[in-house]
Formats: structure tokens, sequence, C-alpha cells
């Protein structure tokens, strides 16, 4: 393998680039790219189910090896993404690599272009960003039919979430943390504040400043949530919060028993599954008037 990677950074070359095609990835970078897009591979399991749902599955030549879904990921050749292993990626002989903007840097576009690969970066830090990004993979991949079919499909169930939603009168305030140990939440211009208010409810971290904030308890107490939901697994208990948080015992969320573990692949990854997520929240805020599609 090592003699391919060393073969490929003295050539220069992947696949030909004759007829290439110019385009802009999210990150506003100009994007020489081939004619035809035949092998991608994605560099984080969000962007391996964004090309799935775009209909570009067929085209994802490997994965990384902590991709689980969909499920025909389990047949394809795997990758370590963190770190980033090059050199298996470049023995898979793709046409384009797809980053995604929340876990790698500029410098991976630099280190594959060196070997001739191009490299388009993804970014949905809003909702409505899913299906943009999968109408915008359609286009790039030759797959828009298919892409824009599950993209109308993906907009039609949020627009019947916020119908059912529309009217609540008071939108309970909302804890979504990623850890339950370190307070790691989500901060200013996040998709999880999309979703929580589509879900019916508001997100007590929306102003903060940072991307990623680590809560204190006092900041936790004085903002009082009725509802503390987190990527902490289906078959999370109460109890196991406070543990760590003892002084929480007189939040409304835990006297009211308004603590919910949720599976954190609809959570954490910025991909189509967001939108199963924001009905399962629902399902959870308001059960009298939502249930799961």
């Amino acid at each position: 393998m090592r003699q391919i990677w060393l073969l490929l950074v003295l050539t220069g070359c992947s696949s030909s680039l004759q007829g290439e095609r110019t385009v802009t990835d999210d990150l506003g970078r100009t994007v020489r790219v081939p004619p035809k897009i035949n092998r991608v591979a994605p560099l984080a399991p969000s962007i391996t189910e964004l090309l799935f749902a775009a209909g570009a599955g067929a085209k994802v030549a490997g994965v990384s090896t902590v991709d689980n879904f969909p499920p025909a990921v389990y047949s394809l050749p795997r990758y370590s993404a963190v770190p980033l292993d090059i050199e298996a990626i470049v023995a898979l002989d793709v046409d384009l690599v797809l980053a995604s903007e929340q876990v790698n840097t500029p410098g991976t576009a630099a280190t594959f272009t060196a070997v001739g690969i191009p490299v388009y970066f993804v970014t949905v830090s809003a909702l409505e960003d899913v299906t943009r990004v999968i109408r915008d993979l359609g286009e790039l991949l030759q797959t828009s039919e298919a892409a824009s079919h599950r993209a109308v499909e993906l907009e039609d169930s949020l627009r019947q979430l916020s119908m059912l939603t529309a009217d609540i009168p008071e939108p309970p305030d909302i804890l979504f943390l990623i850890d339950y140990m370190t307070l790691y939440a989500f901060g200013q211009g996040s998709y999880i504040h999309s979703m929580i208010q589509i879900a019916g409810g508001h997100s007590i971290t929306e102003s903060l400043s940072a991307r990623f904030p680590i809560l204190t308890d006092e900041f936790v107490l004085t903002a009082n949530p009725d509802v503390i939901a987190g990527s902490f697994g289906m078959d999370f208990e109460m109890s196991r919060l406070l543990v760590y948080h003892p002084t929480w015992d007189i939040l409304p969320a835990v006297t009211s028993n308004q603590v919910h573990g949720l599976e954190a692949d609809l959570y954490l990854r910025p991909g189509p599954r967001l939108i199963a997520g924001a009905w399962k929240l629902a399902a959870v805020l308001h059960p009298a008037i939502i249930m799961e599609p």
C-alpha cells in the first residue's frame, strides 16, 4: 500500500481530470472534479448517510470504521477517519473525497490534493441544510432525481411536524447535552436548536457564543430547565445524572421525571436522520399530541 501512496505522490495523479468540472463546496472553495464521479470516500458517517440519501450509495467506495448506517455500509471496505488513514483511502482509487467541516480541517484537502484527489467539504449547520446538501450532492454526483425525491420527503416530514407543534402555548425550556458527566452542549448557530424548536421546545443554550460550550452546574441551576435530554442512549436512567450533579435534584426536569436519554446518532450526526431525531424529541416533549411517524 505504501508503494501505491508513494507512486501517487510522485506522479501527482489519480483518476483523469480531462474535461473536469469546477464546483464550489460549502466552505466556498473552488474544487475541480472529474466530469463523471464514480467512486467517492466520505470522511464522516454523516456524509455517508447524506450520500445514500442523495441516491449515490453505489458510488461510495468505502466508509470509516465507525459508520453503521445504512445497513449497506457493512459490505464496504473500512478505513480510519480519526486519525485519518490516507493511504487506505488512496488505495481505493476514488475520484473524490467528501469531508465534513465539523470534523475535518482544511489541511485535509491539501493532503489529498497533493496526490491528485479533489476534496469537497460539506457543512450542515442548520436543519434546513440537510435537504440543501442532499440536493447539492445529487447535482455533484449526477443523481439529482433521487436526491430531489428524498429531499422533498424529508421537507414534507418537517412541515408535518411543524404544523403539529405550531400552536403549543408554552414551549418547555430544554437543556440538550452531549455528555452528562462533563456538560458538553450545543452553542449558538447549531442545528440542534432548530430541532428543539420544531419539536416544540426552547433551547436554553441557543445564545451561548461557544460552538460546544462546557456548562457549569450553576448555569443549569439558574436556567432551571423543564426538560433535560441528551445523547445518552435509550437505556439511560436519571439516577446516573444525579450521581454527577446531585444539586440538580431541585430542577423541574428532575422533579417531574423529564430527563431523557436519546439515540446519539439521531442528534450528533448532522445528516438526514436529524429529521427522525426531531420527531422522536417531539414525541418525548409532547406525547399527548405527537407520535413518531
